[in-house]
């Protein structure tokens, strides 16, 4: 089969799952659970594998399931998910308190949001004294959002107002119906508010502002108990996960996707930038290095076999 580099991402991340999950001399766990804390592009990709048949060619038996939210870590810690797709924002404050949760990998090592606004502002002056959509107060949202508008000159505590509509998915529907003025917005819904006139006022990921985003989570003793645990397809998944068949709005989302790293390690820089943020709320969250967050063994294991570059074709 022929991979290409956005594809090849959901192969890599069944080769974690499936090296980490089959246990080494004993049979295999019965049924391997997945989260993903959001409806977003990289939080689809075990869903993309799981629907695409992959688990299941590996004999794998897979379950994804919807943990959105702060939810997410705490569905880690129970045993409800074995793995899961969460920010590192989300994974942070709970690993500070529940040791056993680590990071396996990072997809987002920069921060990859639009500012999109109504289509009568047109620059940041035209923002001034307007309402801006976030998800929740303090999250990794409204981190993205105080950068994007510094950018275009505004204090983001004077200049603006934020309104809290509660989830990503709501933020669009809030700025087509004339409630905000301003939101943060990923694909697919970038293509709705291009096609409905909305004006693009900055492309974080121009910025090239390190903020380690969607990360591949695990528990260090499910690690250490379990150690050796296509286009048009895709397409079709993707409609289902996202509730759309609007052909342009997949390839808004599969183009996303290709900012992907093609070896996805989770950097500690752009860890250390979630430390920042979270430090910002509280200072006790100063005294942690982001080493301690991050298990990079499994992604290792695979780089050094050689197998993640065959994905991509080279040597």
């Amino acid at each position: 089969m022929i991979v290409n580099e956005r594809a090849a991402i959901v192969l890599l991340i069944l080769s974690i799952v499936h090296s980490v999950a089959l246990a080494q001399g004993r049979p295999e766990k019965e049924r391997i659970r997945i989260g993903y804390a959001a409806r977003a592009v990289v939080h689809s990709i075990p869903y993309v594998t799981k629907e695409a048949g992959f688990f299941r060619e590996e004999g794998i038996q897979v379950e994804v399931v919807r943990t959105a939210g702060n939810v997410a870590p705490m569905t880690l810690v129970s045993g409800d998910v074995e793995f899961s797709i969460m920010s590192a924002f989300l994974l942070l404050p709970a690993a500070v308190q529940y040791r056993d949760l680590v990071m396996l990998a990072g997809f987002t090592r920069y921060a990859s949001m639009y500012l999109v606004a109504r289509p009568e502002i047109s620059n940041g002056n035209d923002l001034r004294g307007k309402i801006v959509g976030l998800q929740r107060p303090g999250d990794a949202y409204e981190k993205n959002a105080r950068v994007a508008l510094r950018h275009l000159g505004l204090d983001p505590d004077r200049d603006v107002k934020f309104l809290y509509v509660g989830s990503n998915e709501v933020m669009w529907t809030a700025l087509d119906s004339h409630r905000i003025s301003a939101t943060m917005l990923t694909p697919p819904s970038t293509l709705f508010a291009r096609k409905a006139g909305m004006n693009f006022l900055v492309n974080l990921s121009e910025l090239k502002v390190e903020y380690q985003g969607s990360s591949l989570t695990a528990r260090r003793s499910f690690i250490k108990e379990n150690p050796n645990l296509r286009k048009q397809e895709t397409f079709r998944i993707l409609a289902k996960f996202f509730g759309t068949n609007d052909r342009e709005a997949l390839e808004e989302s599969w183009n996303y996707a290709s900012d992907v790293p093609t070896k996805p390690y989770a950097s500690e820089s752009a860890v250390q930038a979630v430390i920042s943020h979270l430090v910002e709320v509280n200072p006790r969250f100063g005294q942690h290095k982001p080493a301690e967050f991050i298990d990079s063994g499994p992604l290792t294991e695979l780089d050094r076999s050689g197998f993640i570059n065959t994905l991509y074709g080279s040597k």
